[in-house]
């Protein structure tokens, strides 16, 4: 058998950009400590490796603890909230927010006052308690409606203006299903559907992947999509992968690797998340030849 890593697997450039902010500041560092609010990126070996080079996760209350020290704020944004708090207790940012991030923050902020004004909602589409939506419904006050399954509908008055964003790292394919119920809804509802503005806010580089990877996975027999569990994006393009290859398996590490996944395989490719390292696409790589797979 033979294995290939996908080339356009791994890191997006907002997780890199964050990645090199905080080794560029773990180098220059006197005391080799850095502060990140929350886990740099959703992979559990990647986050233990540069923990081993001085970064510290911590979470939003000991934020609060903190003053004179320097914090990394990750590629997911942050709400207004944790800039003020910064300045109170003195505390240097070291802000490696991704750019794509940041612009929809600013839409959001927007959109927000604008249909505050028409008695409107913003709904936003992601995962509830996710850092990048954490920081998006920081822009509305945490007045945004954020929705994920159908049955979170219920929370939107249909009748009412309704101005609708995505989650970056969300599945493009969720966000049509999405914005096809939500103007079922409107219609039912008797509203207006255009009261209703739809703005798929999914990043590009990401959903760009998303034919690659489904292209990727149609032409190896068994594909070992690599990423953290926690990745919300990992968990996305994972279901385009397995949509079109079902001897797909979700791993975080080669040590997961089952020999008889590969049972009747004449090839294997290995892919992942925008949060999965190229480092631990090629330990997976490794162990697959060491049971007697030949990598390409």
């Amino acid at each position: 058998m033979q294995v290939t890593i996908d080339k356009n697997s791994g890191y997006c450039f907002g997780v890199e950009f964050a990645i090199q902010m905080a080794e560029d500041e773990l180098n220059h560092s006197d005391n080799h400590t850095l502060y990140c609010l929350g886990d740099i990126v959703h992979n559990r070996m990647e986050v233990e490796r540069l923990h081993q080079r001085g970064l510290r996760v911590i979470d939003r209350e000991q934020l609060g603890t903190l003053h004179d020290c320097k914090v990394l704020i990750r590629a997911h944004g942050e709400p207004p909230e944790t800039y003020q708090l910064a300045l109170q207790n003195n505390l240097e940012l070291i802000d490696a927010s991704c750019p794509v991030v940041l612009k929809l923050q600013n839409r959001v902020k927007h959109a927000y006052d604008a249909t505050t004004r028409e008695n409107g909602q913003v709904v936003i589409y992601g995962q509830p308690g996710h850092a990048e939506v954490i920081g998006l419904t920081g822009q509305t006050r945490n007045n945004a409606i954020i929705v994920m399954h159908e049955a979170d509908l219920e929370q939107i008055d249909f009748t009412r203006p309704v101005t609708l964003f995505s989650q970056t790292t969300k599945s493009t394919a969720g966000f049509y299903k999405m914005k096809a119920l939500m103007e079922a809804r409107i219609a039912a509802a008797g509203g207006s559907l255009e009261s209703f503005d739809a703005n798929d806010s999914i990043c590009r580089q990401v959903s760009n992947r998303e034919p690659q990877l489904a292209n990727f996975a149609r032409e190896h027999d068994v594909i070992l999509f690599v990423s953290g569990r926690k990745s919300s994006n990992g968990k996305a393009l994972f279901s385009v992968v397995n949509a079109v290859n079902t001897r797909s398996y979700f791993i975080e590490n080669e040590q997961e690797i089952d020999e008889a996944w590969f049972e009747g395989a004449t090839s294997v490719g290995i892919c992942g998340a925008t949060s999965t390292p190229l480092w631990l696409m090629r330990q997976v790589a490794d162990r697959a030849e060491g049971i007697g797979v030949v990598a390409a």
